[in-house]
């Protein structure tokens, strides 16, 4: 809301308080008065008895009485940006990932908007109602473009032997022209990316990954090659970039450690050449599980991650589109941790809701209209080579156009 708070645990000097003041506790005293529910009181990560009502045509669970609200917005909300249900025993999804079709936010139906955003959007104008002198600070709307860059090229830089394997398993004219020089890359979008970037004054976020063994959910091009080296370079020059961590140091935080340093040396921005290195990533296929994911990355070093969406369903995985700090359960503390959420991403569908790209626009303009509504972030996250030449994502790249058009309406 754009205002300083204090907060106090005595009495007296909330009672003399001359201001907007909210009464958060059981005791009756005057301000506006929010009944606690026991979640913040709690030290253990339990079972939580959740039953969602209806209340302004949205959703909110944690109800109480005798209030100025109908609900405790802060145990929600803390509920829901905490990911307190992914502590909880649950089914994972066929990567090993927090399935969405467990989160309270799927099953109640309210995946697809910024719920918190929209609550705090009504306590606003419920203390405004109460206290005529309260004065909210509106954020503005934005709009934060990020590409993941997990597989640079086609053809181009793969090598000899992975280009014959390739051949063999899909004959492709296509490959022989761009390998003797005759074709471009599908997968080479940078110019006109960066075209994009200059017509609408966009400030990007790059995502590299760098893995330096292939496998087989990490397949891009080799981190030693002078191409691989070029690419990073131009685009640190230009934007901001930060780690893709691979599928493979999912499970070892050295070879998470190995990346980062190395990316930074591509960079530029190793810590010898004073820079700060890299401090921002997002995981490869969304992997990650809480708290062990969130506490490599900032024993690493990183403190600002855009992994905090679904890699199977698009919406608002925290059912926030602000930036948050993470908030460690299992220890008790907020950390350093800046989470970033993003709601759409287009392999999400492409891949998983099997939507067409005209379908896919209109989606996209969906998660645009929500958080604009709410002057909230959009991340939005492309790879590039759905926004190439390749014919399986023929039309793709028009919704992405279309959609960056509409920006500037």
């Amino acid at each position: 809301m754009g205002q300083d708070i204090t907060i106090t645990i005595d009495s007296e000097e909330f009672k003399k308080f001359d201001g907007v003041k909210i009464n958060y506790s059981n005791i009756e005293m005057p301000g506006f008065v929010i009944q606690n529910h026991p979640l913040l009181f709690e030290n253990e990560i339990k079972e939580q008895v959740i039953e969602c009502f209806t209340i302004n045509n949205y959703k909110a669970f944690f109800k109480i009485n005798r209030s100025d609200l109908s609900f405790d917005i802060f145990s929600a909300s803390f509920y829901l940006l905490s990911r307190y249900e992914e502590y909880l025993p649950h089914q994972k999804d066929m990567y090993g990932r927090y399935a969405h079709e467990n989160s309270l936010a799927f099953k109640e139906g309210f995946l697809n908007i910024p719920l918190i955003n929209i609550w705090i959007k009504d306590l606003a104008n419920s203390l405004k109602r109460k206290y005529s002198i309260f004065n909210v600070q509106c954020s503005m709307f934005n709009f934060v473009p990020t590409y993941d860059i997990d597989i640079a090229y086609s053809y181009k830089h793969k090598g000899l032997l992975r280009n014959i394997g390739g051949f063999l398993r899909s004959p492709s004219l296509e490959r022989i022209k761009v390998l003797l020089g005759i074709q471009k890359d599908p997968f080479d979008t940078y110019a006109y990316l960066d075209g994009l970037h200059q017509k609408y004054n966009l400030h990007p976020t790059c995502f590299f990954l760098v893995a330096e063994k292939n496998g087989e959910y990490d397949k891009n091009i080799s981190p030693h090659k002078d191409a691989m080296w070029q690419l990073v370079k131009l685009h640190a020059k230009k934007y901001s970039i930060g780690l893709h961590p691979s599928w493979q140091s999912g499970d070892s935080f050295s070879l998470l450690e190995k990346e980062k340093t190395q990316l930074e040396a591509m960079a530029g921005q190793t810590a010898s050449a004073g820079q700060t290195g890299i401090t921002s990533s997002r995981q490869h296929y969304i992997r990650f599980n809480l708290p062990g994911g969130y506490q490599r990355l900032t024993g690493a070093g990183i403190t600002d991650d855009y992994s905090m969406g679904y890699g199977s369903i698009n919406g608002f995985r925290a059912s926030v589109a602000s930036a948050f700090f993470w908030y460690d359960l299992e220890k008790e503390q907020q950390t350093p941790l800046r989470i970033h959420p993003f709601c759409f991403m287009e392999a999400n569908s492409y891949y998983e809701q099997k939507l067409s790209a005209p379908e896919t626009y209109n989606e996209l303009m969906h998660f645009y209209d929500q958080c604009k509504a709410v002057n909230g972030t959009l991340i939005t996250i492309w790879h590039n080579n759905f926004l190439g030449d390749d014919k399986i994502f023929a039309g793709w790249r028009s919704v992405y156009e279309r959609f960056l058009a509409q920006l500037e309406n």
